[in-house]
């Protein structure tokens, strides 16, 4: 999303903006935040490891819920909500998704076991997940077009962004046990960090079509203070008072219009 943003503003001209810049500043603050205090990941160097960590009830409990959710999502809710509500593509994206990057995973551990000269090729994980990475990348791919197709795309890619980092960050958790050492003060710098994403890239789309900068700020902090007035009746009373005599002194004239 960030990338995504400067890119457009240096390669196709798009204008950022003075809250867009901030988004950016603050999406940079909250993944520095998310660093300092993420939890070391769990070494997993061998296929057998990998599989012994995805055969565990836990992870296959909580990967039997996301197929079931998954299908409820495709096969009922998106044909009859799926053009009127923006969630439920990006949702069907959001938890594929849990499963393309538990296969990247697997299959980095797999790429380095080939260069290492293990038989990584006759192991049927790799296979699986091959498969499994194919499958779940072009469904990603398929229901966030749609999305893109129906809906605003300063909408899609903020709330993707943010069901996918929820749910990537649940499976890591859940897979891999990351959170288990981690102190308190490190499991509240991670949800700072993340929180101080999600408000950055608010501020990145939400506010992108409006003309807001150092130079305009003024004027526009102006006309946001005048509020117009509203007539809600054809009968209209006006107060008609002299300024040079006191408040208390002060005669009130009242004319009605109608």
């Amino acid at each position: 999303v960030l990338c995504s943003a400067i890119l457009s503003s240096y390669l196709l001209g798009e204008r950022l903006n003075l809250l867009g810049k901030l988004g950016c500043m603050l999406s940079l603050v909250g993944s520095t935040v998310m660093v300092i205090h993420a939890p070391e990941d769990e070494e997993v160097t061998t296929l057998d490891e990998m599989w012994s960590k995805l055969k565990e009830p836990g992870f296959l409990t909580y990967a039997a819920i996301l197929l079931a959710v998954c299908f409820l999502l495709i096969f009922y809710l998106a044909p009859r909500y799926g053009q009127s509500n923006i969630l439920i593509y990006l949702t069907i994206c959001s938890v594929i998704g849990a499963f393309s990057v538990s296969s990247v995973k697997g299959l980095g551990i797999a790429i380095k076991g080939f260069f290492a000269g293990r038989p990584v090729l006759q192991h049927p994980l790799t296979w699986i997940l091959v498969v499994t990475l194919v499958a779940s990348i072009t469904t990603q791919i398929n229901y966030l077009n749609k999305s893109l197709d129906i809906f605003n795309t300063s909408l899609v890619f903020p709330i993707y962004y943010v069901l996918f980092t929820t749910i990537v960050i649940t499976t890591s958790i859940i897979l891999f046990k990351e959170w288990v050492t981690m102190t308190v003060v490190d499991i509240i710098g991670t949800v700072c960090g993340f929180l101080t994403i999600i408000l950055g890239v608010f501020l990145l789309h939400a506010f992108k079509d409006m003309d807001v900068g150092l130079g305009n700020l003024p004027q526009v902090l102006q006309s946001g203070q005048q509020a117009p007035v509203t007539r809600d009746d054809k009968n209209i009373l006006i107060e008609v008072d002299n300024s040079s005599i006191a408040p208390e002194d002060r005669p009130k004239v009242f004319m009605i219009y109608t």
